[in-house]
């Protein structure tokens, strides 16, 4: 064989390689700090982290090799892909009575920029999306003091029947508390009403930090962290499966961190009903702690990396592009993260708080950005089934006005 033949040959060896899930890792892992290296053992042995392992990684300023690790564990599990879906986020209104401080989203009924939207609306909203390919619809809102919840119910039963096909995933555990309230029904039967209207999953938004000190000061008004995990543990019982997150970066301790996710951990032990985790970067600008200093890249990679590690019985890690910036979320996807997110379209609670990235990207926008990173993109469902758009292809008219190309 030429040696131009044997050079071919190991390239497509190579590309074979990298696109398998039992991928490895060639270059050897260098730990600067030592704390790292009865953790890294455990890592590599597939051995489950400890509270104090958690919180010596977050205290760590080894953030490559604690990349490293996580890029490991994310590929034995995913090998080169990543996933995106094609959604659309739909917030029904953003009064709300729950004033927490660390947003910046909700608004008083008579307060300038306060919005309801009308049932109608929504459904027309969620025809935009439909025409753009969605396959999901991101609901989330305020707690509006005046809406019954038979209007939400209505509103999903709407969707339903127009979009059969769309994935409903809709109302955070704190929604689910107050609409427990508002209706005097208990959690399980409000969680069975809104399955029986046609939500299909809960996302994960709500859960800031579960630890009551922090609770107190950033969202005293809001569900406790032990309901939260409640009303998780309940929807996963009836079949309805949700994401989780966590806000960082705003005043709690690293101990609250880890704390946080290993709550997480010990509930998917359980249930088995988290599908994905995503680490939210606290926003300050226009809330009450507007003074604290935004966190940085670093704080960024960390988190994912971390989650990646200590969140073990979890499927899948989400760098969330709209928080993150994409160019950090580009990064993420080799410090533990295997999915990027969607389209979005019309993103209004992070930019809300001051966020400057574009409010949707188009589905060529975040393959780009997925290859460009070095992964194989795949477009998902919410459930992480493939989405074959031979079978199912894009409808034929976009509307580009709502869809923002990025140029880094």
């Amino acid at each position: 064989m030429g040696a131009g033949n044997e050079q071919s040959t190991k390239v497509d060896n190579m590309a074979e390689l990298q696109n398998t899930a039992a991928i490895q890792i060639p270059a050897p892992l260098r730990i600067n700090d030592a704390r790292l290296k009865p953790i890294a053992e455990k890592i590599m042995v597939g051995e489950r982290l400890s509270f104090d392992d958690g919180v010596a990684l977050y205290q760590s300023h080894d953030l490559l090799a604690t990349g490293w690790l996580a890029n490991h564990v994310r590929e034995k599990r995913h090998g080169n892909v990543c996933y995106f879906n094609v959604n659309r986020h739909i917030n029904p209104t953003n009064v709300c009575l729950a004033h927490c401080r660390l947003c910046a989203f909700g608004r008083s009924p008579d307060q300038p920029g306060a919005y309801t939207f009308g049932l109608e609306e929504i459904w027309q909203r969620a025809a935009e999306g439909v025409a753009e390919g969605a396959t999901e619809f991101h609901i989330v809102g305020g707690l509006h003091p005046d809406l019954p919840f038979e209007f939400y119910l209505d509103m999903i039963r709407g969707l339903k029947q127009r979009f059969p096909q769309v994935h409903l995933k809709a109302f955070t555990m704190v929604e689910v508390g107050f609409y427990s309230r508002l209706s005097k029904l208990s959690i399980r039967d409000t969680l069975l009403a809104m399955k029986e209207a046609g939500v299909d999953s809960l996302p994960g938004g709500g859960a800031e930090i579960f630890n009551p000190r922090v609770r107190k000061i950033i969202c005293d008004h809001k569900t406790s962290g032990r309901m939260w995990l409640d009303i998780a543990r309940t929807a996963h019982e009836l079949g309805l499966r949700s994401n989780a997150t966590m806000l960082y970066g705003q005043i709690e301790t690293l101990e609250e961190r880890v704390e946080h996710l290993l709550l997480l951990r010990e509930l998917q032990d359980q249930t088995h009903g988290f599908v994905t985790f995503i680490p939210l970067a606290f926003h300050p600008e226009n809330t009450a702690l507007s003074h604290l200093p935004k966190p940085t890249g670093f704080d960024d990679l960390k988190n994912i990396a971390v989650s990646r590690l200590l969140l073990d019985n979890f499927d899948h890690i989400k760098a969330y592009w709209i928080m993150l910036t994409p160019a950090i979320a580009q990064i993420a996807l080799r410090f533990g993260a295997n999915d990027i997110d969607g389209t979005v379209v019309e993103e209004k609670i992070y930019h809300d708080a001051g966020a400057t990235t574009p409010q949707g990207v188009t589905r060529a926008e975040l393959e780009r950005l997925i290859r460009e990173a070095g992964r194989v993109p795949v477009e998902r469902d919410t459930l992480y089934r493939p989405v074959d758009r031979v079978k199912n292809p894009l409808p034929p008219t976009r509307r580009p006005t709502t869809l923002v190309t990025l140029n880094s």
